[in-house]
Order: C-alpha cells, then sequence, then structure tokens
C-alpha cells in the first residue's frame, strides 16, 4: 500500500523523494492549483515564500552542517538549490521560481510518486501518512489535526528570542529566582538602573516593527493575549516595569539594592546552553531586536539562535504529540513533518520531511524507526521536537546550542564549532552505516 504524503512543501516533497527513492510508492496531495492559503501564489511545489536564502553555507556553521548532513542522507532539496543558485556571500539563496520549478520536475519525473492535485480534508484512517502542510494549513484539515491533538495544536506564534548562554556578560547578571525561589541558574537576571531603564524604553518605543500580513492578522483577543513588548510599553513608560520588567523579589549582589527594573532569562534546555528573554514577544525587526535587546545590561554581545516572533503560525505542541522519529504518540503510523512540527526554517522544514519519510519507510517494511545521534544537526532537531527544552515549546531553527557540547571545551568559538561539525559528521556516517542508508560519499560544499 503506498504511504500517503499530505502537503507538497518542502518537508512534503523531502518526505516523498526518500520513500520513493527507496522503492516504496507514495501520494503526494497537494491542494494547489485548486486551492492557496493566503501566501502561496504559485502552483509548483517548494514555494519559497519569505526568503530565498537558505542561510548559511559553511559546514562549520549551525545551518551549514544541516545542510550537509542532509546532502549526505540523499536529499533531494539539497542538490535542487545547488542548481540554482544565486550570488549571496557566505549563504546559499537559490532561485525561487527556477528551485521550485527544479523540485516540482523531479518530483514529477519519479515513477514512484504519485501526485494527487486536491485538498485534503481528512486524516487517513489506514494506512501510513506523513502530514507536512506547514504553518498554514487549510482549516479543514486543521480542525482535523486540533481534534486529533486537543491542545497541543497552537494557530499563533508568539515566541521571545532565545541566546545562548557563553555570549552572556556575566559580569553584569546574577541568578536568583523571586524571593529566593527554585536554585541553580534557572533564571538569569539583567538589573537596570533607572537611567539605563529609561534608555532602552526610549530605544523600544521607538524601533521599527516587522509588517504584518493579512495571514498573520489574529483576533485581537489572542493577540492581547500574546502581547508585544514594545505595544506594552507604549502604554506608558512603568507599564513593563510593572509587567515583565519588575524587579520585585530580587536583589542585585553587585550593589545590595532591588534594582530599577530587571530583564530575566529562564533556562531553555536541560543543559542551560540557551536562555530566552521572559515576557519579550515581540513583532520588531531581527536587526531592531539585536539593537534595542543589547542595551539590556550583560546582553550587548548576545548571540541569538532565534529571533522573537509575532505571525501566523499552525505548529504543535510537539513534546506532547510527537517522538523524535516525528511519529504521533498515539498512532505509530502517523507522522508530521515540516514547521508543523516546531522547526523553524526552510532547511530544517526539509530535514524533518527527510527523517519523517525514511521512517515512514522503514514501518512499511516492518524495522524499527530511527533517530540520528544527538551530536549531529538533525538529530539534535529530532530531540529538540521531543523534548522541547524546559520551558513553553516554540519553534526553533538550526543552532549549535542544542548539540552536546564538546569535551574539553575549546574556548575559540571558530575552532568549537568546526570540532562540533567535524563529530557530526563523523557520527552521521556512523549511524547510516549501521542503519544500512545509502550515504553521498562527497560533501555538497
Amino acid at each position: 500500500m503506498p504511504i500517503t504524503v499530505i502537503g507538497a512543501g518542502l518537508a512534503g516533497c523531502e518526505a516523498a523523494w526518500q520513500i520513493a527513492q527507496n522503492g516504496e510508492e507514495a501520494v503526494l496531495i497537494e491542494m494547489k492549483p485548486q486551492k492557496y492559503t493566503p501566501a502561496h501564489k504559485s502552483p509548483t511545489f517548494a514555494e519559497l515564500i519569505c526568503s530565498n536564502s537558505l542561510k548559511a553555507e559553511r559546514v562549520t556553521s549551525a545551518a551549514g552542517l544541516l545542510k550537509e548532513e542532509m546532502y549526505r542522507m540523499g536529499s533531494l532539496l539539497v542538490p535542487c538549490a545547488l542548481q540554482t543558485r544565486v550570488p549571496a556571500g557566505g549563504a546559499l539563496a537559490v532561485d525561487r521560481v527556477k528551485f521550485s520549478a527544479l523540485v516540482t520536475e523531479k518530483i514529477h519525473q519519479n515513477v514512484n510518486i504519485h501526485c494527487v492535485e486536491q485538498e485534503c480534508t481528512e486524516i487517513p484512517e489506514s494506512g501510513i501518512t506523513v502530514i507536512a502542510t506547514g504553518p498554514l494549513t487549510s482549516d479543514a484539515l486543521a480542525a482535523k489535526i486540533e481534534h486529533l491533538c486537543g491542545d497541543s495544536l497552537r494557530f499563533y506564534d508568539a515566541a521571545a528570542p532565545i541566546i545562548t548562554a557563553e555570549s552572556l556578560d556575566r559580569d553584569r547578571i546574577f541568578a536568583a529566582s523571586r524571593y529566593g525561589k527554585g536554585e541553580g541558574e534557572d533564571y538569569l537576571n539583567c538589573p537596570m538602573n533607572r537611567e539605563e531603564y529609561e534608555n532602552f524604553y526610549t530605544e523600544l518605543v521607538h524601533a521599527q516593527r516587522a509588517p504584518l500580513h493579512g495571514c498573520d492578522v489574529q483576533d485581537p483577543k489572542v493577540y492581547e493575549g500574546c502581547m508585544p513588548i514594545e505595544v506594552m510599553a507604549q502604554r506608558g513608560p512603568d507599564t513593563i516595569r510593572f509587567g515583565p520588567l519588575k524587579p520585585v523579589g530580587l536583589r542585585d549582589p553587585h550593589t545590595g539594592h532591588r534594582p530599577w527594573a530587571v530583564v530575566q532569562l529562564r533556562r531553555e534546555d536541560a543543559a542551560g546552553t540557551l536562555y530566552n528573554l521572559v515576557g519579550f514577544q515581540t513583532n520588531l525587526k531581527f536587526g531592531e531586536q539585536k539593537r534595542v535587546f543589547g542595551l539590556i545590561p550583560g546582553l550587548a554581545h548576545a548571540e541569538f539562535t532565534r529571533f522573537g516572533v509575532m505571525h501566523r503560525n499552525t505548529f504543535l505542541n510537539a513534546p506532547n504529540v510527537l517522538k523524535s522519529t516525528f511519529q504521533f504518540r498515539k498512532n505509530s503510523n502517523l507522522f508530521f513533518a515540516g514547521q508543523m512540527t516546531g522547526v523553524e526554517g526552510y532547511m530544517e522544514s526539509a530535514a524533518s520531511g527527510l527523517l519523517a519519510g525514511r521512517n515512514a519507510l522503514r514501518i512499511s517494511q516492518g524495522l524499527l524507526p530511527l533517530t540520528p545521534p544527538e551530536t549531529t544537526m538533525t538529530g539534535a532537531l529530532a530531540r529538540w521536537v521531543q523534548n522541547g527544552g524546559e520551558g513553553d515549546y516554540q519553534p526553533l531553527g538550526a543552532n549549535f546550542g542544542i548539540m552536546p557540547p564538546i569535551e574539553p571545551h575549546i574556548r575559540d568559538k571558530r575552532e568549537r564549532y568546526a570540532a562540533i561539525s567535524q563529530r557530526a559528521l563523523k557520527d552521521l556516517a556512523t549511524f547510516m552505516k549501521s542503519a544500512g542508508w545509502l550515504a553521498v560519499e562527497h560533501s555538497c560544499i
């Protein structure tokens, strides 16, 4: 019986390709061109909406490592990107029209993939299915997924920035929970005096915001429930100081006094390598986030693994419902892939589709599903989907902060990232050999 893949975006195309290239039949269901989301315009598959950049290319970067791993695992999309690339410095950017056309051509030429142009409004009750319908899943199917997942489906992405622990200036920060509750470094505090706060406040309320598109506009009640920090600040100079920046229950050990305001950082993962800015949901442009939030004491050199976002984004509270194999916990024959799982970025979505497709194939062959080692970027992302850090689950892209650190610690960042990448590719090769996966021998870089 063919494996069903719903959605011909990046994740769906990669999933169908993995199934078909390894000898099984796939039925790829796509509602375009019969029906379009508010953001999609082209009838082709793997349409790139927001940007034509697939992020950094060098293998010693998180994004580059992810693409290299995908390439070695037989990815469809990475070679298509390389064939349709345009100059973009150190990034891999593509001619988006040529890229989507090439992916569509490859899918149609594969004799093991049968494409169906229709809206899917039901989740198949039998057989093996991969759902990869993206952040703008049609209302009918979203309703079915919501019924299946209950409270674990979200329709609005209101996320605060996440930064790396190693980029913080610890001389300006102190660890403490309000009123001494908790322990360790669950919370780090960035104290502000009055002058620092007023300067930060002025820059915050005058910072440039990202435009909201029609498909991003939500019910005002939902928007009120996830108020952007810059919108809250415009209600008055003390609003955020009595809200997310309230200093009550905290005392700065450097001064012995309660600060004028405090920005709290909450640990995002068990290893303590990532922290999010508590209460800092935002719609500021990414460059403005780096500039304005860099005014917060201790964050002048903060490295952002993701910026804050405010937009329509149907995604699962994946740790509640998915395994690292991208299987639905209550039905091992049902897989999810793409941005819906809480991975963020074009290639991250495609990577989840690659793993979901591979594991759907293994299930159809009576084999156990597999997850690459956590020392690989694909494996680390898969485990983020399953475990979701320690706080409120939010979408996340490829970054070295979710991977196990190199021991002994390497102080130089470039050398450390190079060592992590070298370890990842070595461990991936070992994993693929034990799994019986054919590997592409040469590098894509």
